[in-house]
C-alpha cells in the first residue's frame, strides 16, 4: 500500500504554482482530515437537532457525551496505540505482511472484551436514571470507538491516510443523515445515529485492511509475544493522550468552571466551545507537518540509514546525516511560522467566528491563547515524531510524562488565579515541555552517527 509521501511527492515534481497548492491541500486533508470531521459533525449534529429535539438540553448532554466517550477510548486504548504501531512496522521491515491482518484480529478481539468488560457495568451503574436502551447504546458506542481507533493505528502504521479520511467522512456522513431519521427518539436516537455511523467507519477501514494484507490465519496473538509490544511506547501512549485531555478534565470536573449535564458527567461551557473552535486553526500546521515529514525529512532519512547499512562512505553518510538534521529543524521551525499565521488570522477574525459560532465575545482573550497552545500542539507533535523517527522511545516517554503532569497542574492553577489566566495551563505546558525537547534533540542530532552506529 503505497504511503502518502508518494503522492505528495508525485504532486511535487511537477514543479508548478498549482501542485505546490494541491500537495499541500492534500496534506491538510489527510493530516487533520479525522479530527476536523468529528469536531465539525458533532457540532452540526447538535445545531441541526436543537430545532426539533425537546428540550434543547438534550443536545447538550448528547455532545457532552460524545466528548467524554472520544476521550475516554483514545485513553485506554492509548496502552496499545504506539506500541501495535511499532509492532507493524516491525513486521512490514521484517518481511512478515502475513502476520498484520490476523494479528489486528487478535487486538479487535482483546480491545472489544476489555472494552466492553470496562463499559457495561460501568454505564449501568453511573447513569441509574437513564434508559436501559440509552445505556446500552452508550457502551456499545464506547467499545465501538476504542475499534475504531484501532483500525486506525494499523492504518496509520501503514500510512494509509487517504482511506482512513474516506472512510470517517463516510462514518460521520452517515451520522449527521441519521441524525435527521433518528431526531424523534430524543436521546436514544441520537446515540444510534452515531454508532450506527462508526461502526460503518469501522467496517469501511477493516474492509482497506482486509483487501490490502490478506492473510491465510485468521487470527493471531503474535503481538502479545515477550518483546513484541514496548512497554515505553505502552506508557507513552497513555501518557500523550492524559496530557491532551488533562485541561479538559480540569475545567470538566473543578465546580468553578462547570456544570453537571448527565449523570456524573460535566461540561464547562466557558472552555469546550473555545476549545473546539482553536482545533480547526491547527490545519495549515499540520499540513506543513505531513509534508515535511513524508517528504523531504523520510527522503533523508531513508539515504542515512541505508547507507550506514550498505557500507556507504563516510563523507556521503555525513552528508546525509547534514540534510536530515537540516530539514527536521526547519520542519520544526516552518510549523511555527505557519501556525503563527494562522493565529494571526484568527485573531483578526476572531469576533466573526465567535459570531458564527453563536458564542459570547466575552470568550476571545480564552479563544486567542487555545489557537496559540493548538499551534504548540502541532509542533509537539513534529518533535514526538522526529524523536520517533530516531527511535529515541525513552525521550517521547519522558516528554509525554512531563506534558501529562505539567497541564492538569498548570491548569488548576490558572483556574485559581481567575477567568483571565484561563487556556494559559495548556499553553504553558506546552511551552516547557518543547523547550526541553529543543534541548534534547539537539544533544541527540549533535551524536546520531556515534549512536547509530554503536547500535548496529
Amino acid at each position: 500500500m503505497a504511503g502518502i509521501g508518494f503522492e505528495l511527492r508525485k504532486l511535487l515534481r511537477r514543479d508548478t504554482f498549482s501542485s505546490l497548492v494541491m500537495a499541500y491541500t492534500y496534506a491538510g486533508i489527510v493530516s487533520s482530515g479525522p479530527w476536523v470531521l468529528s469536531i465539525v459533525a458533532v457540532l452540526i449534529i447538535g445545531v441541526i437537532s436543537v430545532p426539533v429535539v425537546l428540550p434543547p438540553d438534550l443536545v447538550r448532554q448528547f455532545q457532552t457525551v460524545l466528548t467524554y466517550l472520544i476521550a475516554g477510548s483514545l485513553i485506554f486504548t492509548g496502552l496499545l496505540q504506539l506500541s501495535f504501531t511499532r509492532y507493524s512496522a516491525d513486521r512490514i521491515f521484517s518481511k512478515e505482511h502475513y502476520r498484520l491482518l490476523p494479528n489486528l484480529n487478535g487486538l479487535i478481539l482483546l480491545v472489544t472484551v476489555a472494552s466492553g468488560v470496562l463499559a457495561f457495568p460501568t454505564v449501568l451503574l453511573v447513569f441509574p436514571q437513564q434508559s436501559l436502551l440509552l445505556r446500552i447504546l452508550i457502551a456499545s458506542c464506547f467499545v465501538t470507538l476504542c475499534n475504531v481507533w484501532v483500525a486506525a493505528i494499523l492504518l496509520s502504521g501503514l500510512k494509509a491516510y487517504k482511506p482512513i479520511v474516506v472512510n470517517f467522512a463516510l462514518g460521520y456522513g452517515l451520522a449527521l443523515v441519521l441524525t435527521w431519521w433518528l431526531r424523534h427518539w430524543q436521546l436514544e436516537g441520537l446515540m444510534l445515529a452515531f454508532l450506527t455511523g462508526q461502526f460503518v467507519l469501522f467496517q469501511g477501514m477493516l474492509y482497506v485492511i482486509f483487501t490490502g494484507y490478506p492473510s491465510r490465519h485468521f487470527i493471531d496473538g503474535d503481538f502479545l509475544r515477550p518483546g513484541r509490544m514496548h512497554l515505553s511506547l505502552v506508557a507513552t501512549g497513555v501518557f500523550y493522550n492524559l496530557g491532551i485531555w488533562g485541561d479538559k478534565f480540569v475545567f470538566w470536573l473543578h465546580p468553578w468552571t462547570s456544570e453537571r449535564v448527565l449523570g456524573p458527567l460535566r461540561a464547562s461551557p466557558v472552555y469546550d466551545l473555545p476549545v473546539f473552535i482553536a482545533y480547526l486553526a491547527i490545519i495549515p500546521g499540520m499540513a506543513v507537518f505531513l509534508m515535511r515529514m513524508e517528504t523531504d525529512f523520510v527522503e533523508y532519512y531513508d539515504r542515512f540509514y541505508e547507507a550506514v547499512r550498505e557500507g556507504g562512505s563516510l563523507n556521503y553518510i555525513n552528508e546525509m546525516r547534514d540534510e536530515m538534521v537540516r530539514i527536521a529543524r526547519e520542519g520544526l521551525y516552518d510549523i511555527m511560522k505557519i501556525q503563527g499565521i494562522a493565529t494571526l488570522l484568527v485573531v483578526v477574525g476572531g469576533h466573526k467566528l465567535l459570531q458564527w459560532a453563536g458564542i459570547s465575545e466575552i470568550h476571545l482573550p480564552l479563544l486567542y491563547i487555545q489557537v496559540v497552545a493548538a499551534g504548540f500542539q502541532v509542533v509537539f507533535l513534529g518533535l514526538l515524531n522526529v524523536f520517533f523517527y530516531l527511535d529515541r522511545r525513552k525521550r517521547v516517554l519522558l516528554l509525554t510524562a512531563l506534558f501529562a503532569l505539567l497541564n492538569p497542574t498548570f491548569t488548576w492553577l490558572s483556574i485559581r488565579l481567575g477567568p483571565l489566566f484561563y487556556g494559559y495551563g495548556f499553553a504553558c505546558s506546552l511551552v516547557i515541555t518543547i523547550s526541553i525537547g529543543m534541548v534534547l534533540l539537539d544533544r541527540d542530532l549533535e551524536r546520531l552517527e556515534y549512536e547509530t552506529f554503536m547500535l548496529q
